[in-house]
């Protein structure tokens, strides 16, 4: 790497971080509206950490403290490029957390950070090795490690959720059958969920056991278990919702309905089951005629093809 390269980074990092710190300086950075009521709104004392009421700690909180401008703006960036604030609020539903849009777009930034930082590694070691820099190669090593990490966060949120509801309908057979047990005894559906939700553990467990302590802290039953529906997009603990809601709002027998949705998402775990396996076993066609085939054929004409030769010489 030649000297006027090296220069020529050092002058455009100094440039990038002279230009960052003037603008996101206090004396030239736009004063919010969220600011300007912060010292009038949040004059509480925070509690003590022994308490456990503390808020949240973590890396999210960190990076908050320590680049909290910059990882605003970076975040408002990615979420006005991508958009799908919806789509991303539909899915942190589905997960199960209490994280928002906000934090989901910090947790992007950091992902594509983390990618930058990664691909400038990259670029640094090719650059030692081949003995010169194309900075045009490396330039778009950069931004497809910063873009990569970007959309790497939200694919992995994907299958996060798509993880847990596997999980979700794994569990639901047997959960649905002992919440008949439980009805079936006598006990009412809000008994029976509390019963349930104390003796079993698992996702679908958590998600009653949430709903239930909504409704004990003041929100209607009906309407706590119809925000867990909501939230999925399964459609067989939808319709086992549903079932609830009308036994708890009609009186309507319970304990046949919860037994047949059991078995229905018994029988469809078996097709799932079955189709996997179907394709699997396409996919094992592909090293059987691509590789084990073909060395079977050349093992079978190898010998006479070197009696030809020998012959013909």
């Amino acid at each position: 790497m030649s000297a006027g390269v090296v220069g020529m980074l050092i002058g455009l990092m100094a440039a990038v971080g002279f230009v960052l710190v003037l603008t996101f300086a206090p004396p030239f950075r736009s004063v919010r509206l969220v600011d300007r009521l912060a010292p009038y709104v949040h004059d509480t004392p925070p509690p003590s950490r022994l308490l456990g009421t503390a808020t949240e700690a973590g890396l999210l909180t960190a990076v908050r403290r320590i680049f909290g401008p910059v990882v605003g703006d970076g975040a408002r960036l990615v979420d006005r490029v991508l958009g799908g604030r919806a789509a991303v609020r539909r899915r942190l539903d589905a997960l199960g957390g209490e994280a928002g849009v906000e934090d989901f777009r910090i947790e992007q930034v950091i992902w594509g950070g983390l990618g930058l930082l990664g691909a400038a590694v990259l670029a640094t070691v090719g650059s030692l090795v081949s003995g010169g820099l194309n900075v045009l190669s490396a330039g778009l090593l950069c931004v497809a490690g910063l873009v990569g990490g970007v959309l790497g966060r939200d694919w992995w949120l994907t299958q996060q959720v798509a993880k847990r509801e596997e999980l979700l309908l794994a569990e639901f057979p047997v959960v649905a059958e002992l919440l008949a047990l439980a009805v079936t005894a006598g006990e009412s559906p809000a008994a029976a969920i509390a019963r349930v939700t104390r003796l079993s553990g698992g996702e679908l467990a958590r998600e009653l056991g949430s709903a239930l302590g909504r409704a004990r802290a003041g929100v209607p039953l009906t309407e706590a278990l119809q925000q867990v529906a909501d939230r999925t997009s399964l459609d067989p603990l939808a319709r086992f919702i549903d079932g609830l809601l009308v036994a708890i709002e009609r009186g309507t027998p319970l304990a046949e309905v919860l037994r047949a949705q059991a078995a229905d998402v018994r029988e469809a775990g078996k097709r799932r089951l079955l189709e996997a396996g179907g394709r699997k076993e396409i996919a094992m066609m592909i090293p059987v005629v691509f590789l084990i085939l073909p060395v079977t054929v050349l093992f079978a004409l190898f010998p006479g093809l070197i009696s030809i030769v020998s012959l013909a010489q």
